[in-house]
C-alpha cells in the first residue's frame, strides 16, 4: 500500500500519511509522493480544498525519517556541495516550502504526535484541528539542530515569540489543550470525532466563493512581515480587485434574501 493515501471526494482531497509503523515519518519516498500529491491537488480544477491527517492512532507525523534524510543533510561523499541551498526550493513534503503557495485551503486533522517535520507539516496547513490525544513537539534542539522547513517562522507567526521561544528552546512537547490556548490549533475534539470535525469545518469553508478564498489566503501570505501601511495597501489591492468577481451579484442576492448557506441567528440556514 502507498505511503501516502490520496482520495478525492467531491471537491475535497483527503491526504493520509500512511506509515503508522514508523509514526508516519516522512522518508525520501514519502517526501516525493507528497510533492506529487500536492502538485496534483494544486492543478486539479475540481478540487477546492484538502484535509491532511495521519494513519493510525499514535501519530499525525513523527517528522522526517532521519535514517534516510540525515545522510543528505550532513553532506555524505558525492552529495552536491550546494545541497543545502538546493533544499531551499524543496521543503519537507513540498507544502512546508517550495509548494507552500497553493492558495486552496488546507486543514490538518492532527490525530496524535506531530513532531519535528510533522509539526512543520501541520503548521503549513491553514487550520489545525486536534484530537484530544494530539501532542506537538519540537525536539530537534536536543539533537543539535532546529527546524529548517518553516517550523520557526510559522510558529512565531501563528503563536508569537513567547510561546515559540518556549517550545523551541526547551524541546518540550505541548498537549492539545495547551496548543488550543496558544492559538496553535482552532479546536480540540474527542479522538473519534476528529475527521467529522474537520469535515464540518470544511463545509463552512466550501460555502464560500473559491476566488475569494484563494485571494484571502494569498493576502495573508503577502502581508506577513510588512509594515502596517504596506499591509493595508496589499489588502486594499487584493480586496478591491475582487469586486469584478462574477459570483458577487448572486451571492449578494442570497444574502439580502437571507437564504445564503450557514446563517446563524433568527434567519439560520443549513450548510
Amino acid at each position: 500500500m502507498s505511503k501516502v493515501l490520496y482520495e478525492k471526494h467531491g471537491e475535497v482531497a483527503y491526504i493520509t500519511l500512511n506509515r503508522p509503523e514508523a509514526m508516519n515519518a516522512i522518508d525520501l519516498e514519502t517526501h516525493q509522493l507528497l510533492r506529487q500529491t500536492w502538485a496534483d491537488f494544486r492543478d486539479d480544477p475540481t478540487l477546492r480544498a484538502a484535509i491532511i491527517t495521519g494513519a493510525g492512532d499514535e501519530a499525525f507525523c513523527g517528522g522526517a525519517d532521519l535514517k534516510t534524510h540525515v545522510p543528505q543533510w550532513l553532506g555524505v561523499p558525492g552529495m552536491h556541495p550546494m545541497g543545502a541551498r538546493a533544499k531551499v526550493r524543496d521543503g519537507l513534503g513540498g507544502l512546508t516550502r517550495g509548494m507552500h503557495r497553493i492558495y486552496k485551503p488546507v486543514i490538518a486533522a492532527v490525530n496524535g504526535w506531530a513532531l519535528a517535520g510533522g509539526f512543520e507539516t501541520a503548521l503549513a496547513a491553514d487550520i489545525r484541528i486536534a484530537s484530544e490525544n494530539a501532542k506537538f513537539g519540537s525536539f530537534e534542539i536536543r539533537r543539535g539542530f532546529h527546524h529548517a522547513d518553516g517550523g520557526v517562522v510559522r510558529l512565531v507567526n501563528t503563536c508569537g515569540v513567547g510561546f515559540a521561544s518556549e517550545m523551541l528552546l526547551t524541546g518540550e512537547p505541548v498537549d492539545a489543550q495547551r496548543a488550543l490556548t496558544a492559538n496553535l490549533v482552532s479546536k480540540v475534539v474527542p479522538h473519534d470525532q476528529l475527521l467529522d470535525a474537520a469535515d464540518a469545518m470544511m463545509a463552512t469553508i466550501l460555502r464560500n466563493d473559491q476566488t475569494a478564498l484563494e485571494s484571502a489566503k494569498e493576502t495573508i501570505f503577502d502581508v506577513i512581515g510588512r509594515p502596517l501601511d504596506e499591509q493595508l495597501a496589499v489588502e486594499a489591492w487584493y480586496g478591491y480587485a475582487l469586486m469584478g468577481n462574477e459570483t458577487i451579484p448572486n451571492r449578494l442576492t442570497s444574502f439580502y434574501d437571507k437564504t445564503d448557506k450557514g446563517r446563524t441567528g433568527k434567519n439560520a440556514t443549513s450548510l
